[in-house]
């Protein structure tokens, strides 16, 4: 599959995602106390992320990254331009949702005043620095606090230490749980795709070895959106990127997609007319078209590498 065909693909399904945006709209249980905030809060700040990743993917002037800027601007709109997130601070103080979805918002320049100097305040009590995390979790809020330009309060390479992934587990323990664990991982050292000279040697060498097999378990048992999550860390890692890994994977991801340009989270292989749910697919559609914008970006630099180091003669480029 080609770098082209890989974009169609992530094309139609941000195109899917677009005309579904209304559900993506914050209700009026957003502040509830026992709103669901996975229901609510969770897809709009992955379509606030997956939005700024093909922003900066893509030139200004690139379909994608117009439509993009626009989905960005509505999400931005549903926080009432940041005023929610202060809200959401004065009722759960200590909630680090809030911050790692205003931190998509603030990498592209989309900030509130008040709600960063109440975060400030908040992130240098003993209280938030000593909450217990998951260690990805942990590394999700780093992340956050550095995107919104409050001082990190914890080490990352400290927190990286203590994931499943960096102790090179034994590839045959690798499981759902564990896959979407480690590909978060990365996400949240590269900053989503951005800095893939991030991801330390050996982490980086591990998960090339290993990725392969991985990602063909799950396209085999129709793992769709761990796939995509998968092919978006291949995209990630320092090096040039695996042509055969990508032209295979996204080959056999491209039977799930929908007509309509949704991707079922899992199952549904070859059912081109009948859609899954909103919540059935709203992920793994937004996966599709953040691992596509990554992959297609890696494949055209190393093709723009390879003609440089042909125009030197084969010598290579002074760096």
């Amino acid at each position: 599959m080609t770098a082209h065909e890989v974009r169609a693909l992530g094309a139609a399904a941000l195109a899917w995602v677009s005309a579904h945006r209304e559900e993506f709209a914050l209700g009026d249980d957003a502040l509830a106390e026992h709103g669901n905030v996975n229901t609510s809060w969770k897809p709009l700040g992955e379509l606030a992320q997956v939005c700024v990743c093909v922003r900066r993917h893509t030139d200004p002037a690139d379909p994608l990254h117009v439509l993009a800027s626009d989905l960005l601007s509505f999400a931005w709109q549903q926080t009432e331009r940041g005023a929610l997130f202060v809200e959401l601070k004065r009722l759960e103080p200590f909630a680090t949702y809030p911050l790692e979805i205003y931190a998509a918002f603030a990498s592209a320049g989309l900030r509130h005043a008040g709600y960063e100097n109440a975060t400030a305040t908040v992130a240098r009590t003993r209280g938030w620095r000593l909450t217990e995390q998951e260690p990805n979790r942990r590394m999700s809020v780093l992340n956050s606090e550095r995107r919104s330009g409050l001082p990190e309060h914890d080490d990352m390479p400290r927190a990286l230490r203590r994931t499943w992934l960096a102790g090179l587990p034994e590839p045959w323990t690798f499981e759902p749980a564990a896959g979407y664990t480690l590909t978060h991982v990365v996400f949240h050292l590269t900053d989503w795709g951005l800095t893939p000279q991030a991801v330390p040697p050996p982490v980086a060498a591990y998960l090339r070895h290993w990725l392969a097999p991985w990602l063909d378990t799950c396209l085999e048992d129709e793992q769709w959106d761990l796939s995509c999550e998968l092919l978006a860390v291949a995209s990630s890692l320092p090096g040039p990127p695996d042509r055969a890994l990508f032209e295979e994977a996204w080959a056999r991801l491209s039977v799930a997609q929908n007509d309509s340009g949704a991707v079922p989270e899992v199952g549904g292989r070859g059912s081109r007319t009948t859609a899954p749910d909103f919540i059935g697919c709203y992920h793994s559609t937004l996966m599709t078209a953040f691992a596509a914008v990554l992959t297609v970006n890696r494949l055209r630099e190393a093709a723009r590498d390879a003609e440089a180091v042909a125009a030197d003669g084969g010598q290579g480029v002074p760096g």
